[in-house]
């Protein structure tokens, strides 16, 4: 086992010390962003509350007690490359959020969106010894999984069971007490690169803090903004970060699928610093408060004024229409969009019953979005808001808080350890390549 192996097996524990504490923190390590929930909990376990796969929505025994956010540094494709700047930016904005808490936080959940996720359908299967499916036959089936040749340098970060069959009856969500003589199983593998997690794990411990779990943003966007039924039926969530864009895809309140776009709203920043050759941050400005995607017979007569300090009388009072903004802004949104495209196909989302796209993340506020999107993905797209959560204040409460109230869902209810079952040693497989799930066992 590798060494992040060894810390995602401490994860747990860690995670077990912060719920019998009572506090714990949420950190959404962004590209254009930091963000901070300080949570506490009304029990001190609530992890096994609820048996088998349900819901998360509405399951939340938490309350928010403290909330922060800040520019992002030293993060760059949701990867940390510069550590020193990082470590400044952690510090500083949890220490914002627990002065509003008025609580010290030792231990911290964080999520990210980079390390180029791939995803990986696995299946096993198990003769049944009795009639009655028990906990241990469960463990069984998903030993069985054979695990996939995953590559040098990656590691395993979400391992959930989406579906369980018995003998010719398929779609159970729990068989624990049912009657059959076969049991089956599919699971979900997310791989990432390694390096960027260990990256993420030192950065955090270099802010004396303690990791207790870690997600892919990607996923939490997607438990935060899907409803009930869009999980259910199947549904995709677009989370527009800045420097990445996550797609996952949801059926049967299962992730099936995540990959990332490695281009976000700092992109289409980055192109009209460019063509207006104005400083970055006055562009942020300007695609904020004047951008758009779809031209209408009046913005070739809104002027936007670019501004300057250049001390240049003729440069310092430059104009733009908003047709030109529009002009430079839209080839951008639509090279993603045709990525996020690709990656939908080859997940074969067009073969969900629901098919349903929900835009959320901090690029999801440029006007039109949603009508490009639609022209371009070619189904029924919305603008996705996540869940309120109780105590959220309400500067946290639009898109681009996506990920971090997902992962607040994620912290009190992880579907990963729901199917932690002890597998009986004499039913693992002989091969070790057909170990998936005693990895899903062992680390979390």
């Amino acid at each position: 086992m590798s060494n992040l192996y060894q810390s995602q097996r401490a994860m747990r524990r860690m995670r077990k010390q912060a719920m019998d504490r009572g506090v714990v923190a949420i950190l959404d390590v962004g590209t254009s962003k930091l963000a901070c929930l300080v949570l506490r909990f009304d029990g001190s376990d609530r992890l096994r509350d609820s048996e088998g796969v349900g819901p998360l929505a509405g399951q939340s025994s938490f309350r928010v007690i403290g909330a922060a956010a800040l520019r992002s540094r030293g993060v760059r494709f949701g990867e940390i490359t510069a550590m020193q700047e990082t470590e400044r930016a952690i510090r500083t904005v949890v220490q914002r959020a627990q002065k509003m808490a008025r609580q010290r936080v030792d231990h911290v959940i964080a999520c990210f969106a980079g390390a180029r996720p791939r995803s990986y359908g696995l299946e096993g299967g198990v003769d049944l010894s009795g009639h009655v499916v028990k906990e241990e036959d469960v463990a069984s089936a998903l030993a069985s999984c054979e695990m996939p040749d995953i590559g040098p340098g990656r590691e395993v970060l979400h391992a959930q069971p989406v579906n369980f069959a018995l003998d010719h009856r398929t779609g159970l969500s729990d068989p624990r007490g049912q009657i059959g003589k076969r049991l089956s199983v599919d699971m979900h593998l997310l791989t990432v690169e390694g390096s960027v997690i260990e990256n993420l794990i030192y950065c955090i411990k270099r802010c004396d803090l303690e990791l207790a779990g870690i997600a892919n943003s990607a996923y939490v966007s997607g438990v935060s903004s899907l409803v009930e039924d869009e999980q259910e039926l199947g549904a995709a969530c677009i989370d527009m970060g800045g420097g990445t864009t996550g797609v996952s895809v949801f059926i049967k309140k299962h992730m099936i699928y995540a990959d990332s776009v490695r281009m976000g709203g700092r992109h289409v920043t980055s192109d009209i610093c460019q063509c207006l050759q104005v400083p970055f941050d006055t562009a942020e400005r300007i695609k904020t408060f004047n951008g758009g995607l779809v031209a209408t017979g009046m913005d070739d007569r809104e002027m936007i004024a670019i501004g300057g300090e250049t001390g240049d009388y003729e440069h310092d009072r430059r104009t733009v229409s908003r047709a030109e903004l529009i002009g430079i802004m839209r080839p951008r949104v639509e090279e993603i969009l045709e990525d996020v495209r690709a990656r939908l196909d080859a997940a074969g989302f067009e073969y969900l019953p629901g098919r349903k796209i929900v835009l959320t993340g901090g690029g999801s506020l440029i006007p039109g979005l949603d009508a490009v999107a639609s022209r371009i993905l070619g189904q029924h797209v919305r603008l996705g808001r996540p869940l309120r959560v109780q105590g959220l204040p309400q500067s946290a409460t639009g898109a681009a808080f996506s990920s971090a109230v997902g992962l607040c869902l994620f912290a009190a209810h992880p579907q990963d350890e729901w199917w932690d079952f002890a597998v009986p040693s004499e039913r693992y497989p002989a091969t070790s390549l057909r170990r998936a799930v005693r990895w899903f066992r062992d680390n979390w």
